[in-house]
């Protein structure tokens, strides 16, 4: 494996499969079964959770509910969804924390950085819940925040699709893919890899974002593994 610690980035979405909303069982324990393999070679994970599938704030704000109530209904789908995975990796053997950016402690730990770090150097996987535990942040912003925290090497943005387009590639045949971009290319024109804020933390702390297809199976361990799936986001080569 390439790396020692990673942070994966899931969406809420991954879960529900082909369905729209909820959590599909079988996609679940494929995850599972993916991860288990990467961590069975060493590597220490941090998972951060969307919850889309469940609820998203944006989307119900936009509708004439107050922005912080609805960010916070989201943060709470995060920990439904963070509860599901870890009930699935434990049937996979691989034990698991939760740990939540706000304290509900007869589910979960709350997030404390030296903690969580204890955990993965026990071979731990750790799952955080509740984004940053903020409303107007991103689950993305939350992976960023988490991945320097926890001093991870590489965020891994499982998505949709194999990789960073030029436009939408479900609705345009001539969408041109990347193979590799720099920070600065993705926030002067707008791609959709991870929002404004959480590319900017990265692009200042060097932290570079893989962004790949999980729906094409074996595709976690491959890219931990360093092999040129999807697309890499990181600082540009020197001149």
């Amino acid at each position: 494996m390439k790396y020692k610690r990673i942070l994966l980035k899931l969406s809420g979405e991954a879960l529900a499969g082909e369905n729209r909303n909820g959590i599909e069982p079988k996609v679940l324990e494929r995850i599972a079964s993916e991860i288990a393999v990467v961590q069975q070679e060493g590597v220490e994970i941090g998972i951060v959770l969307g919850g889309g599938n469940i609820f998203r704030g944006v989307s119900a704000s936009v509708q004439g509910m107050d922005r912080v109530n609805a960010d916070y209904m989201g943060m709470l789908a995060t920990v439904i969804n963070s509860l599901a995975l870890q009930d699935a990796l434990e049937r996979a053997g691989v034990k698991t924390r939760v740990m939540s950016a706000i304290e509900m402690n007869r589910i979960c730990e709350p997030f404390i950085t030296r903690r969580a770090t204890r955990h993965l150097e026990k071979g731990r996987v750790v799952i955080f819940g509740c984004g940053t535990g903020n409303p107007f942040f991103t689950t993305d912003t939350a992976a960023a925040l988490r991945a320097r925290e926890i001093g991870a090497e590489i965020i891994l943005k499982a998505t949709k699709v194999d990789g960073v387009y030029d436009k939408d590639p479900i609705k345009h045949s001539d969408a041109k893919r990347y193979e590799q971009l720099s920070y600065l290319d993705v926030l002067k024109w707008q791609l959709e890899v991870m929002d404004a804020t959480a590319i900017s933390l990265c692009m200042e702390e060097g932290t570079p974002i893989r962004v790949f297809n999980l729906n094409v199976h074996g595709n976690i361990p491959r890219v931990v593994r360093g092999e040129n799936v999807g697309t890499l986001v990181d600082s540009p080569p020197p001149a």
